[in-house]
């Protein structure tokens, strides 16, 4: 019949510059007497164009240069000996091999994404591997363990060991946040040991001024959240960083304010007239009232958190005009880079604001909180352009994590595994992909070893692929301890300080400094999956090294022969070792 397989049929594969001559192949038997490429730009169907497929003895071919950036989709017309049919990606989008649809059935497309630009990341980032503190829960550095400016109506708790949890109202609003009172001067103390596991970039939860221990309820973006430390408390630690090799990026949170931020003021914590004070204050237009003033637009209702008005232009340029902007300050002050809270919630036009002031300082990364396939990301209606050249760097790797979740506790299999991977490379940028920021826990996601019920065997499995799996790795701290915990705000207790797990902590280590030892596994070395019986393998190659990683996930031994290796090329196909057995719940490499 008709065969076409988007990661092996359409040349060059992947993200493409606009103008790029793209060519389509595929195979078909003697039933199809005709096909045709139908393709369009995003939202543009009723312009679609059929271009119709040079048939040769093996099957069909067509070329297409997309003249603009944007996303374009695209499905085959087929005239078979049983009528007119149509093929297009399996349901959900994913590439790789299609399916035929009836003539009038809703055929799903392949995407093929197209840039204006392949944006550049800085030297630094492509080798980083990041640790994420929640500043509050890591470490004091005060000798006599005091906490610095405790707030009022908050808490601290009896003993660091103690799990965190809210005192809630009647209507589930915080009203008394709690602390542990970890600081800028805590993390500065830790550097060295963070260095000598193999850390070499930090990602700091928010650390100006709030009034809860998490931060993403901005009290004042100039100033540093007292219990923190102070301006220069936070200036000796970047110093500090930097003098041990390492990077730093901040939490920016532009999507919404806190409630008692000198911008909104309603307590009136602060002596500056906010929004909720009077309309003629010069923060109003940032905000939009049903009624003035308790009855606002919020993030997701949270009252605590009155939103920004998305396109208001003022607020941008408070945040990120060229000069004396929130990015400016901060990233003259040295920060390497920033990470976008809810970028989603943010328009296109604001981060290509922030970007291009952020290109003003050099080697710094932009990256953004994105939990989907950021290609193809819609919010509030509108697709979103982050990687069409000039927005973000990378984003939050969240659906790779699931897929590693899935995978490890047999609700993915290999093939899914490949099919999902793949469509990822093959939607984003290489860069973007090579580049992206992995995780497998943060803030806002359960601890992975209560995810995993416990299991160190599927732990083991799951870390190691995470750190030999193309991206920028980032741990999210206390992982590699042993810590465990549900959902917010379980996940966020205090760094067990002495009291790690030493078996949790040798198989990070091993899975970073193995990462670290072998050139291929470096984050831009080419990447090649494949599938064996139940278990999923990938080669990994640069210059200086090849390298076969291979995974079971099954509860018996697999063995490598009649893989599927149709995506690895020909002449590394042979330097498989077919003979070598996989034992289970476990992933080992060799280098080729």
């Amino acid at each position: 019949m008709f065969q076409f397989d988007s990661f092996t049929d359409r040349r060059p594969f992947g993200a493409v510059r606009e103008g790029t001559l793209v060519h389509f192949s595929a195979k078909a038997d003697g039933a199809v007497t005709q096909a045709s490429l139908v393709i369009a730009a995003d939202g543009h169907w009723d312009q679609a164009q059929s271009l119709p497929m040079t048939q040769s003895p093996n099957g069909f071919a067509v070329a297409f240069a997309p003249p603009t950036s944007g996303l374009w989709f695209y499905h085959f017309e087929l005239q078979t000996d049983e009528g007119r049919q149509r093929f297009g990606a399996v349901e959900g989008g994913f590439g790789g091999m299609g399916q035929v649809y009836p003539e009038n059935g809703d055929v799903v497309s392949f995407q093929l994404t197209v840039v204006q630009e392949f944006d550049a990341v800085p030297s630094w980032y492509q080798h980083a591997r990041f640790y994420h503190i929640f500043v509050d829960r890591f470490q004091n550095g005060n000798a006599d363990g005091h906490v610095n400016a405790p707030k009022a109506n908050s808490f601290i708790y009896g003993r660091q060991s103690d799990r965190p949890m809210y005192i809630r109202g009647n209507n589930g609003e915080v009203l008394r946040w709690d602390f542990y009172g970890g600081n800028l001067a805590g993390i500065q103390q830790k550097l060295p040991l963070l260095a000598s596991r193999g850390i070499n970039a930090l990602y700091l939860s928010p650390i100006f001024q709030a009034r809860s221990n998490h931060r993403y309820d901005t009290g004042d973006y100039y100033a540093i959240d007292e219990v923190l430390g102070t301006l220069h408390d936070f200036k000796q630690f970047l110093a500090a960083a930097h003098r041990q090799g390492m990077h730093v990026i901040l939490d920016g949170v532009f999507n919404h304010v806190g409630a008692d931020s000198r911008y909104f003021n309603a307590v009136n914590e602060y002596n500056d007239v906010g929004a909720a004070n009077s309309l003629d204050s010069p923060y109003a237009s940032w905000f939009s009232f049903k009624r003035f003033p308790d009855d606002y637009n919020s993030w997701w209702g949270v009252k605590d958190l009155p939103a920004i008005n998305k396109d208001n232009q003022n607020f941008h340029n408070f945040i990120a005009a060229k000069k004396d902007s929130v990015i400016s300050y901060w990233t003259n002050m040295g920060v390497d880079g920033w990470r976008l809270d809810v970028a989603d919630e943010l328009t296109d036009g604001f981060i290509r604001q922030i970007r291009s002031t952020l290109d003003q300082f050099p080697d710094r990364v932009l990256i953004g909180e994105v939990w989907e396939d950021a290609s193809n990301k819609q919010a509030y209606g509108k697709r979103r352009q982050y990687f069409e050249g000039g927005e973000l760097n990378a984003v939050m790797n969240y659906p790779l994590r699931s897929m590693l979740i899935d995978f490890v506790n047999g609700q993915l299999n290999a093939a899914g595994f490949v099919r999902q991977l793949m469509t990822l490379k093959e939607n984003y940028p290489s860069n973007a992909f090579d580049f992206n920021f992995n995780n497998i826990g943060t803030h806002d996601t359960p601890r992975i070893l209560t995810v995993l019920n416990g299991n160190r065997q599927k732990l083991k499995l799951l870390v190691s692929l995470f750190y030999w799996l193309p991206g920028v790795p980032c741990l999210y701290y206390g992982d590699e301890a042993g810590l465990t915990g549900g959902k917010d705000p379980d996940n966020r207790a205090f760094y067990p300080w002495g009291h790690e797990d030493q078996e949790i902590m040798d198989l990070y280590q091993i899975a970073i400094q193995t990462r670290i030892d072998q050139p291929a596994l470096a984050a831009d070395a080419a990447f090649f999956p494949f599938t064996f019986e139940d278990s999923f393998g990938f080669v990994r190659q640069n210059e200086e090294q090849t390298l076969v990683v291979l995974a079971n996930p099954t509860c018996s031994p697999q063995a490598l022969q009649d893989a599927n290796t149709k995506l690895v090329p020909a002449n590394l196909r042979p330097l498989l070792p077919v003979a070598t057995m996989v034992p289970p719940c476990s992933v080992i490499w060799q280098e080729l």
